[in-house]
């Protein structure tokens, strides 16, 4: 079950996750949620 948590992130990591956000629903033709792309970039990262 997914955990709801607040964080604070800078203005230029934003932008990056917003953009991948975007590639994704442009590469899919589907919606794709910013919280979906901030936990696929952090387990890429891990």
């Amino acid at each position: 079950m997914p955990k709801r948590t607040s964080i604070f992130i800078d203005d230029d990591l934003d932008k990056k996750i917003r953009e991948y956000q975007a590639k994704i629903m442009k590469k899919t033709n589907s919606s794709y949620s910013y919280s979906k792309a901030v936990n696929d970039l952090v387990r890429k990262a891990l």
